[in-house]
This record gives C-alpha cells, structure tokens and sequence, in this order.
C-alpha cells in the first residue's frame, strides 16, 4: 500500500527540524532544497512504480519471466575446465569490456575474436569509423557552407577522399591497437580465431593463421554481437549494393544514392554522402523515419534533414533492386500496395536493421535456448539455460548498442565474480549522429500517454540559446516530459549540435529520480548549449526566462 502523501511531509518537517537543532539553527536554503527534493523523488517513486514498472521494456520483463538458473559464483567446473575462469567468444565492445573487467576482478580471462583486430562491428565497421567519416564530411559542409559567414574565406576547397578514408582508417586502427593493449595490461589472454562450443565448458577455436586449439573455461560468455539484416532477393555485392560496412570504404562519391531503411544508421551514412555531394533518397517502409524517436521531435529532424536536401520516400515498399547494367534500378511500390515505379541509383545502401550473430556457435549442440529471431534466451544475471554460458549485447534481447552492451559486460561479470550487477534498460540513451544530432532518455511523450500517467512538457529552442546563436550554430530543441504531480523527469529528448553529449546530464537525472526542478535550480555555465536543459526544466515545472 502506497503511504499517503502526508507521510512524506511529516518526513521532511522532521529531518529540517532535526537539521536546525543540530546546526544551531542554521540551515541553509540549498539544505531545504535537497530534503524537498529527496521528498520529491521519493513521492514519485512510490506514486510512478505502479505504472511505468508495469510499462517497462520487453528486455527488463525477460529478467523476471526468463529466471532459468538460479543465482550462483562460478559454475561447477566439469573435466578439465579448470584453465580459465572466463572464457568471452566476441572481442567488440561487450565481449572486450567483459574481459577486462573479469580480469580486474581477478579472474583467469582469455577472450576469442575472430576478426583478428578487437573491437568488433563497433570499432571496425560501425560506430568508430562512421564518425570519423560523419566528422571529416561535416568539415567539409561547414568549409563549403558557413565558413564565409564567419569572415573565414579559401578561393577553393574540395574533397580529397582517399585522405578522409585514410584518416578513418588511422583512427580505427589505433583504436584497435588501444584495446590490444589494455589486454596486455590486464593480463587477459587473446586468442584470434573462430569460436564455437563443444561443450558447455570448452571452446574449439578455428585460428586465423591455421590451426585449431580448445580453450576450456568455468564460465563462458557468448558476445558475438549482431549481423547486417539482408532484405529478400537484394545481394549485397559491397561496391554498388553496400551494407554500411561497404558505404565506409566507397572509393567515389556517388551522384545518386539511395538507402533502405530510416534508421540511425541509414540516415547518418546519408548524411555523410550528403555532405560531400550525393543526391541522396531514402526509402523506408514505415510511416515515419526512426519510430523510436519522439514524435514530436522527429518531425523536426526530418524537416531539418530534408533542409539538408535528403528526399524522403516513405510507407514505401522496395520489390527488387537490379544491377545488372551501369547503375542500379531499384522497383518500387506503396507499402499498401498500388502501382509499382522505379529508381535510379549508383549505389545503394541496404540499411534494414541487424540482426543477432550466432552462426557457427553451435548453441544447438549444447542446448541453449534462443528466441524465434535467433536472440540468447537469459536471465537477471545474463546467464542461459544451460550451466556455465552466459550471453550479453546484441545476441540478446535489448537494443543493439554499443553502451548497452558494455553495460551488459560489465554487469554479467560481476554476477559471475559473486557481486551483484545492474543494468537499468529504460535508461540507455539513444544518439543518431547527424548535424543536428538527436538524442534522448526515458520515455517519448507517446509512451507515457500509453501508460496513463498525467504529465507535463516543457520546452525550450536553441534559436533562443545565446552560445548557440553565438556560433550560428541554433537549429534544435530540448524536451522534458514530467509526471504532473511529482515533477518526477520520464523522459528527455534533444535536438542539437552535440545532444549526444548534452544527454548525460538528463540520463544522470532520471538514473536518480530527479525531478524537473533540480535541473532548472542547479546552475549552469554561460554560455552553454547545456543551458537549453537548465530552461526546458524550467519550463517543466514553471516558466523559462529566455523565451
């Protein structure tokens, strides 16, 4: 039963009567502040759990109806499983951070990547060199675009790509060498080559340079990450049909590209040949590009990239892709059905989603359950139904990113050392990595109507943000969604240059139970991007002063 809201008042009265007597009197208006907002949170905590907990992600529900194992150390060593006390097949973002932090807590560790470099799709052909290239492409708009603005003039400027690929390629590479050598430091041992069980303690493992070798261990944790998901009669050839590993390494600028799929990562890949001259089309099925995204802020972003010159096809169905003559010729048709039309493109980049990589683990040999997408069935400590095997990032259910799956390393470790691990899902923030970025925390205002909660937005744009005009750099908004009677934060949502890096402040906050108030009554540097936070709370709870 919920304590009646008086509870907490008596609560508070006491701790600031209990606080005067002990400092002489002398409390302070920040001290006032911290005990109404601890009444605050703990109000919202109690009056929201009976709705968002029974609200929560598919992935937190999978920890209380997936309990197949029962809470344990180390598994029980079977015959001659006594070399390692964690084996990790995958070395990219979970699988590497697993290692390390296994090692650190003292536990024999050697980690299995087929690839030969560590880092996986992440740092290989994905997050790392994806921005570099988002980066480098931007310089060049901003050189083409805004410089002159700025009383900063060249007679010419023009794109050198092998130089951009090279410095991509550089960025990648001593990343990889980095982690290589945290390895070394931690003492994890690393073994290049392919792994799949033979049973539920031992590894055989096809080495990159030849050769096969067993690697036995107590515990071991499956982070093979995820695979591109292909689309029915398409073949992706990587040099006119590109996945997004093929359009990071396109050796031209294509005239026309075209990309299937409104996602994070087909939009940013667009972006970057946007940038540097592609007539860039995306088609997408759905009726809106990325459907996780806030509705609101959405139809902003997508109004801001067609600003950019991206054209947009949606509730668009792709029925075939040729390429056998000089281009490629992509038919099309209303994803209702209707009358078929068709595109012309150079290249097209085939940006459908992923999906979970388990090919040639040989989970089936040793009875670990999966889900009908292929997804490692686990419990609250990342751990199968089978003793021993545990499984984390994008082979399980959750979104596939690169955080969360470090999270989930992390996490999965300490469960297996005997300590306890958390991983709260409905707190993962979400970053699309174009100009302005997207980013945001918690639940969209769709969601939280979903649920039945009475709330409250607040708002604020940069074109109101004085460091944001200063650098005529304003096109954005920030959004707060608040519980109405509490004030509790269950969702932020930013538009801006660099959201991604402005989001942390938000994440912080909902990880604490803040509400509105303590962001707007926490003091900002001036000028920051990061004041547009200060007043969007303010404008949750009561008005903004800027605007």
């Amino acid at each position: 039963m919920h304590s009646p809201p008086s509870l907490f008042v008596d609560s508070t009265s006491n701790q600031i009567k209990e606080r005067r007597e002990g400092f002489g009197n002398q409390l302070t208006r920040a001290e006032k502040m911290a005990a109404m907002g601890s009444l605050t949170r703990r109000k919202a905590s109690l009056l929201l759990s009976r709705n968002l907990c029974t609200n929560s992600t598919p992935h937190v529900f999978r920890f209380s109806l997936l309990s197949l194992t029962s809470s344990r150390g180390f598994a029980s060593s079977s015959s001659g499983s006594d070399d390692n006390d964690v084996v990790v097949i995958g070395g990219g973002p979970g699988g590497y951070v697993a290692a390390i932090k296994a090692a650190q807590l003292g536990l024999k560790t050697t980690c299995i990547e087929k690839r030969g470099t560590l880092g996986g799709t992440c740092l290989n052909v994905g997050c790392i060199p994806s921005k570099a290239l988002l980066h480098s492409s931007h310089m060049y708009h901003e050189a083409t675009h805004s410089f002159a603005s700025h009383g900063v003039k060249f007679p010419s400027v023009e794109v050198d790509l092998p130089s951009m690929m090279a410095q991509k390629d550089k960025a990648v590479s001593n990343l990889t060498r980095g982690i290589e050598g945290l390895f070394k430091k931690n003492k994890v041992n690393y073994v290049k080559g392919y792994g799949k069980f033979i049973s539920p303690s031992e590894v055989s493992v096809d080495s990159v340079e030849g050769g096969n070798t067993v690697v036995k261990g107590k515990n071991i944790i499956v982070a093979t990450g995820s695979d591109i998901k292909s689309l029915p009669g398409i073949t992706i050839d990587e040099k006119r049909i590109v996945s997004s590993t093929g359009a990071l390494a396109l050796s031209e600028i294509p005239k026309k590209l075209v990309v299937i799929g409104a996602g994070y990562i087909g939009l940013e890949m667009g972006s970057v040949w946007g940038r540097l001259g592609s007539e860039v089309t995306v088609v997408e099925f759905a009726a809106d590009i990325v459907p996780t995204m806030d509705g609101e802020v959405r139809k902003q972003f997508q109004r801001s990239l067609e600003k950019q010159k991206m054209k947009f096809m949606l509730k668009t169905k792709v029925v075939s892709v040729d390429s056998s003559g000089n281009g490629v010729k992509l038919t099309l048709e209303p994803a209702a059905g209707g009358e078929q039309t068709t595109l012309e493109a150079d290249v097209v980049l085939v940006s459908a989603g992923r999906v979970p990589f388990t090919a040639g683990l040989g989970l089936d040999k040793i009875g670990v359950e999966t889900d009908k997408v292929g997804r490692i069935l686990v419990n609250e400590r990342f751990a199968t139904n089978v003793s021993g095997v545990y499984a984390i990032g994008d082979v399980i259910p959750g979104p596939m990113l690169a955080h969360k799956a470090e999270e989930d390393g992390v996490a999965c470790v300490e469960f297996i050392a005997g300590k306890e691990g958390h991983v709260d899902y409905d707190l993962v923030p979400g970053v699309v990595y174009t100009h302005p970025e997207v980013a945001s925390v918690g639940k969209t205002e769709e969601q939280v109507k979903a649920i039945g909660v009475d709330y409250r937005v607040g708002k604020f744009p940069f074109m109101a943000n004085s460091r944001a005009k200063a650098i005529d750099d304003a096109e954005g908004i920030v959004k707060i969604i608040a519980e109405k009677e509490t004030d509790k934060i269950l969702g932020v949502h930013i538009m801006s240059p660099n959201a991604g890096e402005l989001i942390h402040e938000a994440v912080l906050a909902l990880h604490y139970g803040a509400s509105s108030e303590d962001i707007a009554r926490t003091c900002h540097a001036h000028p920051t991007m990061s004041e547009a936070l200060k007043e969007a709370a303010m404008a949750t709870y009561d008005k903004p002063i800027h605007i």
